[in-house]
């Protein structure tokens, strides 16, 4: 089996702007940065991921073990989309979209996602069970499955799973669940907003 683990990334500046009444712009722009880190940290510890991408323009070196993805331009899930495809052209066998703010993610995780049963979805929803932090899709059997990041993103999914006819599963951890997108979340980032955390 071969697995890619694909991370969307953003280089903006104006990252977590839904932050910015907490964190000033070197402050998000840091957490971002360890987010992502601590994402492919888990990627890199998960035994049965063979492949580790970055989709988009990282700031900072990428280390020579992740490959970087182009972004096609149109959003996230014009970019997903390629990403897939590219995957599917390169004979593996499942692809994981997991997204870089999950500050609590573990390789645990993400084997559990890279895990599921052949011709079988698996999904992971935020902590609020409308949006979608993870998924994990078999390949070829999804290679025309159809992202819709954004507002309820989590049923949309699932409607588009049951479209091609294949079976879904949910992995609830606190890792996949916990992103940081508004004030609240902030408590779940706590170590990485210490001084060299």
């Amino acid at each position: 089996m071969t697995c890619w683990a694909i991370i969307p990334v953003k280089a903006s500046p104006e990252s977590k702007s839904r932050l910015a009444g907490v964190l000033d712009a070197p402050a998000r722009a840091a957490l971002v940065d360890a987010m992502l880190a601590r994402v492919l940290d888990a990627a890199h510890g998960a035994r049965n991921i063979a492949r580790i991408c970055l989709l988009g323009t990282p700031r900072g070196a990428v280390p020579r073990n992740i490959t970087v993805l182009d972004e096609p331009g149109g959003g996230l899930n014009a970019a997903v989309t390629a990403a897939l495809a590219q995957a599917a052209n390169q004979n593996a066998t499942r692809a994981i979209f997991i997204h870089g703010d999950l500050p609590q993610v573990t390789a645990r995780d993400l084997e559990l996602l890279a895990a599921a049963p052949a011709s079988e979805i698996a999904i992971a929803p935020d902590r609020h069970g409308t949006g979608t932090n993870a998924i994990s899709l078999p390949l070829p059997e999804a290679k025309d499955f159809s992202f819709a990041f954004g507002p309820d993103s989590f049923a949309r999914h699932n409607a588009e799973a049951a479209r091609l006819g294949l079976k879904l599963e949910e992995i609830h951890s606190l890792g996949l669940a916990r992103d940081i997108d508004e004030p609240e979340d902030l408590a779940d980032a706590a170590d990485l907003l210490k001084p060299g955390g």
